[in-house]
């Protein structure tokens, strides 16, 4: 398995480099920023990479840059702790699995192995942030936004933000005054318009739009 690290501080670099004693493992590179990590993913042809994208030097864009060059490489991000937000921002760029800088060394190890075999794999602490959100990494993997322009009426953005909120299509009905089938087929509209296949996808774009908030959509559910 031929292995990148990326960090702009040379020091956590170094520290990586020495928990990976495996065999199994090579480093074939190291890069101080997305620059030299994009010439290092044309060369080595690494297969995975483990990257702090929040070091300097570097941004979350260089993940779906280097993925264009290397659409097999598995991607382990390694940041201090970070936001639900964030989190589900960097998985849906690309980010395969997640851990933290104040993991176990036998932890980021594991990611790394386990990204290797195809695996997703993420610390328990980054699975309560992105949970306490009320949102599932499942789908979060599986949503990816088109750079197709998506035209909705102002009457589903209406539909889409009561959605993400909580409600139920009896509710959504009651609240715009419509009949509960005219909600269903809005609802099925909006699915087919945005290329989802569930609520939560519609919750995700919600989110993303800044119809509404991930607390928002966790505080509604829990009260239902």
């Amino acid at each position: 398995m031929n292995l990148i690290l990326a960090d702009s501080n040379e020091l956590i670099r170094i520290g990586l480099r020495t928990i990976f004693k495996d065999p199994s493992v090579q480093i074939v590179g190291e890069a101080e920023t997305s620059e030299e990590l994009i010439a290092q993913v044309k060369s080595f042809s690494p297969d995975v990479l483990l990257i702090d994208y929040t070091s300097k030097g570097f941004a979350i864009d260089v993940v779906p840059e280097v993925l264009l060059i290397n659409p097999g490489l598995k991607i382990v991000a390694i940041t201090p702790e970070q936001s639900a937000q964030t989190l589900t921002h960097a998985i849906r760029s690309g980010v395969m699995s997640y851990v933290k800088k104040d993991c176990s060394l036998s932890e980021i190890v594991d990611a790394v192995k386990e990204s290797g075999k195809g695996n997703k794999f993420f610390c328990g602490q980054i699975l309560d942030t992105i949970q306490r959100e009320g949102i599932d990494v499942e789908t979060i993997a599986e949503f990816e936004f088109s750079c197709e322009p998506i035209i909705l009426s102002e009457r589903e953005i209406e539909v889409i933000t009561l959605i993400a909120e909580g409600l139920t299509n009896i509710e959504i009905s009651d609240k715009l005054f419509l009949s509960k089938h005219t909600v269903n087929t809005h609802r099925k509209n909006i699915m087919a318009k945005l290329g989802v296949k569930n609520t939560a996808g519609i919750v995700m774009f919600a989110i993303k739009q800044n119809y509404t908030t991930p607390n928002k959509f966790l505080f509604a559910a829990e009260s239902n």
